[in-house]
């Protein structure tokens, strides 16, 4: 147990000192990790225990907590396994022990890792690895190779000329030197820093790879995405992938290591065995290596940048209050009609077939206009799928038929798809035919993008590059990390949140969200926090994970309108009484100006020690009292509603127009103007200054303007410009 204490103390200093914290922040934040305390809960309710670190620092270091601890482990395992064989030796023991890296560890286990049958197995077998040993002592200066290994020769162990018996001398020395911990650690560090990835394109084929004919470029510089083209080219059979290494440098350099007589009769040989080793067991190992390495890389920054872009589309402001009417575009099956009250509640569904080959248009529009005024419709949102243009057209023709302050817009439909036919849909609407449920989905994401978002697998909402290339567990880890993030960030009205909504709430999981679910159809909704301990599955732990995070609105309960934890609440009344208000008799609404300039007034460090609890969770308890019930993605920028349809004919260069950012990679970003095809600005006309990263300019969601700077109307690209 002392060792294990030890052990972790080690660990705990490691962290710091590679996060730059101090070690005390690291060993509170990983007794609260080890002690079942979920991340978002941490970050939000225990600043003083952490130090004040944020979401992404503690995921961070969990990350490298994980990492840390299976080193350790293997580390252990490692050196039991030489031990076993009696070849473990002080020094080799503290060589692993010091080992920061998993890579190290491996390397030093590699020469005493039970091997299959190998060249150099079979010589060892026939009895030559005394001779090897002699070759690599390299005393002997004087005196005929032949004759030594002559002595070697046996006909039972196919050992019948000297060349036989060099030639397994030279296995044996090949496999040791590739064994060797230095040997590989230069090879890898002068193929990833030196050498070059090159692919080129096979003939006669095409494809969409023709960018890579003789391509080459140094390891170091390969951009992640080329990197996951590379690797679909090559899986495709459109390319042939290689790396080229500085071989001879690196040759040059194994032979200082091995070689210390150079005035050995043994030479010749051991030069010829540390050629053939590099060339036939360590380059091939290094060039796997290195394409690992690279796709590792490329992946995890495509995951951070699909996780990033997918933040920022469940982050997009709800459109509250509104009865919508949605329409999931089609031709031949017609298009999908659904419309929903200001709550997401189905109002009702239906057909049209404006389009080819039907082209109902005047029964189509006579059916959307009755259900607008039936329904008291505000806006209509269109899917951005198949029909789309032409269903905006549609659209635009009745806005501009009827009286009133109808609007529209086009959402994406990402995902509708497999939301239609997933059981979430299936269990909502029953009687619905599948093809509807996609149309509900598009209405619903207008009022809450993050309640019908959460819905649907993260993969398929279409906001990633190359994500389907990509490793799909690590995807779907990151992706479910953002949408647990995001979901706590905002917190989730305990009466109306669905369980897909409630299983991300921290210490919730599916089954106890159902059971939330059900207990509210049974019991009707929940008066106060504390109800949600009436809920079976739901513990003292998995309530003081998720309390804070959830909302009620009603008198009862005033602060579970806020992010304000049951833990303080009587903090929060305490400070409430230090102001002279009462909690009971206070009116948030009618009072909020008068109660933010009172809570302004207070020296918070002084209260803090008065009401004895932390600074940092008394400024949260003030921010929850001066905003109760605030939605943090209501301070984003509002979508851009429409009246009128714009084509690609209307464009012109130098135009000027607003548009919303759809998605982000690593050549630029992608934004809807409000025809078919989004337009492209480049990274290099996000702004007058040099960008390295898009995200440090522009998000998904964000409204931008854009100048147009080339139309390719075949092409049906549209080049864009941020800076002017």
């Amino acid at each position: 147990m002392e060792g294990v204490k030890y052990m972790q103390e080690e660990i705990n200093q490691q962290l710091a000192n590679e996060l730059d914290l101090a070690k005390k922040q690291v060993k509170n934040t990983v007794e609260l990790l080890d002690d079942g305390n979920t991340i978002p809960f941490i970050a939000r309710y225990r600043k003083e225990v952490t130090g004040g670190l944020d979401e992404t620092q503690l995921r961070d270091l969990n990350e490298k907590l994980e990492y840390l601890r299976n080193l350790n482990e293997r580390k252990d395992k490692v050196i039991e396994l030489i031990e076993k064989q009696d070849k473990l030796t002080p020094e080799l023991e503290q060589k692993i022990r010091q080992a920061t890296q998993l890579q190290t560890v491996e390397d030093l286990y590699r020469p005493y890792k039970q091997k299959r049958q190998t060249r150099a197995t079979k010589a060892k077998e026939k009895g030559l690895e005394p001779l090897a040993e002699l070759f690599l002592e390299q005393k002997e200066k004087s005196g005929s190779i032949n004759d030594i290994a002559a002595e070697y020769l046996d006909e039972d162990n196919e050992l019948v000329e000297v060349d036989d018996v060099l030639q397994g001398v030279r296995d044996i020395i090949a496999e040791y030197v590739a064994d060797q911990p230095e040997v590989r650690k230069l090879a890898r560090k002068l193929t990833f820093s030196k050498g070059n990835l090159t692919a080129k394109v096979i003939e006669d084929e095409e494809n969409n790879y023709l960018d890579y004919h003789e391509y080459s470029e140094k390891i170091k510089n390969v951009p992640p995405h080329r990197t996951l083209a590379i690797n679909r080219g090559e899986e495709e059979e459109a390319l042939r992938v290689k790396v080229t290494a500085p071989e001879e440098r690196i040759l040059f350099k194994i032979k200082k290591i091995v070689i210390e007589n150079s005035e050995t009769i043994f030479l010749a040989q051991i030069e010829e065995a540390i050629e053939d080793g590099y060339q036939r067991l360590v380059a091939p190992a290094i060039e796997r290596e290195v394409r690992n390495k690279l796709t590792e890389e490329a992946e995890e920054h495509a995951i951070d940048l699909f996780a990033d872009n997918l933040r920022n589309l469940l982050l997009q402001p709800p459109v509250r209050n509104k009865r919508v009417l949605a329409i999931d575009p089609g031709f031949r099956t017609g298009a999908k009609v659904a419309a929903i009250d200001e709550i997401g509640n189905l109002l009702t569904t239906a057909t049209i077939y404006p389009h080819p080959p039907q082209k109902e248009i005047d029964k189509s529009k006579k059916i959307i206009k009755e259900l607008v005024d039936k329904y008291q419709i505000e806006v209509i949102t269109i899917g951005n799928g198949t029909a789309c243009r032409e269903t905006e057209a549609f659209v635009a023709d009745i806005i501009n038929e009827v009286d009133g302050k109808l609007h529209y817009i086009i959402v994406s439909e990402a995902g509708a798809s497999v939301y239609s036919a997933s059981k979430v849909a299936q269990k909502e609407f029953p009687e619905l035919d599948v093809s509807l449920r996609g149309a509900i989905s598009i209405a619903r994401r207008l009022q809450d993008p993050l309640a019908e978002l959460v819905k649907i697998d993260p993969k398929h909402i279409g906001v990633g590059m190359y994500q389907h290339d990509l490793n799909q567990g690590n995807l779907e880890e990151a992706l479910e990390v953002v949408v647990e993030s995001v979901v706590n960030y905002v917190g989730v009205n305990l009466n109306t949140a669905s369980s897909s909504l409630l299983k991300y709430v921290a210490g919730i999981n599916t089954s106890v969200a159902e059971k939330i679910v059900k207990r509210r159809e049974e019991n009707g909704k929940f008066v106060k926090r504390k109800d949600l301990k009436d809920v079976y599955g739901v513990g003292p732990k998995t309530f003081t994970q998720a309390a804070g995070f959830l909302r009620i609105y009603n008198e009862d309960d005033k602060l579970a309108a806020t992010p304000i934890h049951p833990e303080s609440y009587q903090v929060a009344e305490n400070l409430l009484s230090k102001v002279g208000f009462d909690l009971q008799e206070l009116d948030f609404d009618e009072q909020k100006a008068e109660l933010k300039e009172a809570l302004n007034g207070l020296d918070l460090e002084s209260v803090a020690d008065e009401l004895e609890v932390g600074l940092p969770t008394l400024q949260d308890i003030k921010k929850a009292l001066v905003r109760p019930g605030r939605d943090p993605r209501e301070d984003l920028p509002k979508p851009v509603f429409k009246q009128e349809v714009t084509s690609l004919e209307d464009l012109k260069v130098d135009m000027i127009l607003k548009g919303t950012v759809r998605n982000v990679v690593d050549f630029g970003a992608f934004v809807d103007i409000g025809i078919k095809d989004d337009g492209l600005v480049h990274i290099s006309e996000l702004s007058s200054e040099y960008v390295e990263d898009p995200l440090e300019v522009v998000r998904v969601g964000d409204i931008v303007q854009v100048k147009i700077l080339d139309i390719d109307a075949d092409r049906k690209r549209i080049a864009l410009t941020m800076n002017f």
